[in-house]
């Protein structure tokens, strides 16, 4: 089968969340996001944003656009870390009109990857399969409910301070999430989310899809039981609070991860100098292709030279001298010579750039 041929089914992923409504549950959302993202994130590791900008979208209205590096070279299995760079991250990009988002990942090395995840929130109980019905027209699907405080979670992940099962908010008292939950808590809501990834490389395919699928789900299920486990920290907020809030968090997990990117903007004003369109299901979405700062060559830089650029050769040794200054002339000027010569430690640099 020709790789174009090939079947990507989609996975409807609903969520239910019993910690509020959509619209108290975005301010929860976005303050869960820096904050997991900046625990994550270590020395050359984690979620860098290059881009956080508000843009006005004539379909959807306005909304907010970002752009991340996602660095995760020790957390891909044995198998996928031995046939990609050492250096390796995946670009996220994505437009949030709220209560509708969309979300895309790609990989320059892996450039037949791709994951595109569309989300909507309703205030209901998961119980809205039909949801994506236009975007999914006659596509193949399958659907994975989550469970925010019975699903098994992966042990690292795992907090007793996050287990939903006993946890109860101090502010709310929303919580203790006992079996049964989702028939019994209000108020409510659900995230359905439609992913599809896509990895068109034969022999493959179906192992890379499967893996990325179940990381999609254990990353759902952990940034949603710390939504709901830190909502006291959350819930007294306003969305200017939390929009300064991910604007400090997102530069101090830039400079623990180890780059300095251009200071990240979170203010009212749209962008307006983006043309190009954004992604199939939301064509008039701007995006904006300018490197960021951290990426650009300083014109003035100054070149690391490999030999220097003049040869000295000792004075002419009269006729008079002796043979051993001649010879602490010769091992003098070879040692100036030589110190001149790039450091082993300058060739690494130098194949760098």
């Amino acid at each position: 089968m020709h790789p174009s041929c090939l079947i990507h089914p989609s996975r409807l992923v609903p969520t239910v969340y019993a910690c509020g409504d959509r619209a108290t549950y975005r301010i929860g959302q976005l303050y869960m996001i820096s904050k997991h993202s900046h625990e994550q994130s270590d020395r050359g590791e984690g979620v860098e944003v290059v881009q956080n900008e508000p843009f006005e979208d004539p379909v959807h209205g306005q909304g907010q656009f970002t752009e991340k590096r996602v660095y995760l070279n020790s957390k891909l299995p044995t198998w996928a870390r031995a046939v990609v760079p050492k250096i390796f991250y995946v670009t996220e990009k994505a437009w949030n009109y709220y209560p509708y988002t969309i979300t895309e990942y790609t990989c320059s090395f892996l450039p037949k990857f791709s994951i595109h995840i569309e989300t909507k929130y309703e205030d209901n109980k998961g119980s809205n399969d039909n949801i994506f019905e236009t975007e999914l027209k006659d596509q193949e699907r399958e659907v994975c409910f989550i469970d925010i405080a019975y699903d098994e979670i992966p042990e690292r992940y795992y907090k007793e301070s996050e287990d939903l099962r006993y946890f109860q908010s101090q502010k709310t008292k929303r919580g203790i999430l006992q079996e049964g939950w989702r028939d019994t808590q209000d108020p409510i809501m659900c995230s359905y989310k439609l992913v599809t990834v896509k990895f068109e490389v034969w022999g493959l395919q179906t192992r890379v899809e499967q893996f990325v699928h179940k990381v999609v789900r254990d990353v759902l299920l952990l940034g949603h039981r710390q939504a709901f486990a830190w909502v006291d920290e959350w819930i007294d907020m306003t969305m200017d609070e939390v929009r300064e809030f991910e604007r400090t968090i997102q530069e101090a997990t830039n400079q623990k991860i180890g780059v300095f990117p251009p200071s990240i903007s979170i203010s009212e004003t749209p962008l307006s100098s983006c043309a190009l369109n954004g992604p199939a299901s939301a064509p008039s979405t701007p995006m904006c292709t300018d490197a960021p700062e951290s990426l650009s060559v300083p014109k003035d830089r100054p070149r690391k030279k490999s030999a220097p650029e003049t040869l000295t050769l000792p004075e002419p040794v009269p006729s008079g001298a002796a043979q051993g200054s001649t010879l602490n002339q010769l091992r003098i000027s070879n040692h100036l010579q030589l110190s001149t010569l790039p450091s082993d430690s300058d060739l690494a640099e130098m194949g760098e750039q």
